[in-house]
């Protein structure tokens, strides 16, 4: 028996969040629905548009409108790929239209996994990891700032105590413009935040090293070599994305494995990245980059090049129950970053559970959570609000 659902109505609703603000200000979630009452839910990614969410309530409407009513839930590739060439053959969008097709398709996987009443990660090829291993930030939701070397090693022992094996740090809080080159004092002072870290964590404790691509390469490379002793477990981004070669330049010139691929969208461009040997641990945020199939066939990509996966995650529930979907079912998952705060939790039904700095899977179908309508009523941002009934 062939399934044929139809799309008939959808919704789009803002919220607005809580400090720390972990995830963003405001959460845009979409629902789709069938025909059969079957509902799917989605998520853009604010990071796609900060500051910018009305305009991201008409992207998606406009997409729902003209591609995505009337249309089969189970038909992904048609969709997806209609969507990413409309207007124009083969067109490349950007972050913000490709974080929109990711709603979408993220949403449609929803449907299907409640239809079958089976998790996403079942029709994608079931479960290889039974758990996730998790990472934290320090200092925790408390944005940019300067660490001192005391306050980093007691930040670290927080993370350590409550069960997780891995932390980040950005030791070069974002002075603009950039790329810039760091100064002797700035890495010199770097160097003592992680060795303070390393002597209370010991051998134990993965230490992740981010820097959101605003070194030169000259410098990216300067702090690398700085840094070795303390076997990072990655550089992150060291230089801005956009040069893919720069990139490849570091990584050739350190033993620090290099991490990036959080603002690079489809398999193609992650291709470059791994072809170009730029590097080794892909960060693709499942909100951005197509969807949870793109997202797959990403992780593959890397599969043969013995690289690993390690999702990028700052949004709300529904992107974080997308994105494990993922992790459950690669054979090359890493780690999974956990930028979680107590409204993730309240938002939904049954919240994500995390068991001693490890991510255990939902079992519910479609992606394992729902949203609290009392909740989303409270927070919601009623001008951004778009209903279609059909």
């Amino acid at each position: 028996m062939v399934i044929v659902l139809k799309i008939n109505d959808f919704e789009i609703f803002v919220v607005k969040t809580l400090p720390p603000y972990r995830g963003g200000r405001y959460w845009t979630f979409l629902k789709l629905i069938t025909d059969e009452g079957f509902e799917g839910l989605g998520e853009l990614t604010e990071l796609a548009a900060i500051g910018r969410e009305a305009s991201n309530v008409k992207l998606l409407e406009d997409l729902c409108r003209r591609y995505v009513l009337g249309s089969d839930p189970f038909r992904i590739e048609s969709l997806t790929h209609r969507m990413y060439t409309y207007d124009h053959d083969f067109r490349h969008p950007d972050l913000t239209v490709m974080s929109a097709i990711s709603a979408i398709e993220i949403a449609c996987w929803d449907i299907i996994g409640k239809y079958l009443n089976q998790p996403v990660y079942n029709l994608l090829g079931g479960i290889y990891n039974d758990r996730l291993k998790a990472y934290s930030y320090i200092p925790e939701g408390e944005g940019w700032r300067k660490l001192g070397p005391e306050e980093a090693a007691e930040k670290a022992v927080e993370v350590m105590k409550k069960g997780f094996k891995a932390l980040k740090l950005d030791p070069f809080p974002p002075i603009y413009p950039s790329p810039r080159d760091i100064p002797i004092d700035e890495i010199n002072h770097a160097a003592k935040i992680l060795r303070s870290i390393r002597d209370v964590v010991g051998n134990d404790i993965e230490i992740c090293i981010g820097t959101h691509g605003q070194l030169t390469t000259y410098s990216a490379i300067r702090v690398a070599r700085m840094l070795e002793e303390f076997n990072p477990l990655w550089f992150e981004e060291p230089v801005p994305p956009e040069n893919v070669d720069e990139m490849a330049y570091v990584a050739a010139h350190t033993r620090i494995p290099i991490a990036a691929g959080e603002r690079r969208v489809t398999k193609f461009e992650f291709l470059e990245l791994l072809q170009k040997r730029a590097a080794r641990i892909i960060q693709m945020d499942v909100g951005r980059c197509g969807g949870i199939l793109e997202s797959k066939k990403i992780a593959a990509i890397a599969e043969a090049y013995y690289a690993s996966i390690a999702p990028h995650m700052y949004f709300g529930p529904v992107l974080l129950a997308a994105t494990i979907q993922l992790d459950v079912c690669s054979p090359n998952f890493l780690i999974q970053e956990y930028n979680v705060m107590e409204m993730h939790n309240i938002m939904v039904r049954t919240p994500i559970e995390l068991e001693n700095g490890y991510i255990i899977p939902p079992k519910e179908p479609g992606l394992g959570v729902e949203l609290r309508d009392e909740v989303v009523s409270e927070y919601l941002i009623k001008e951004y609000s778009v209903k279609h009934v059909g």
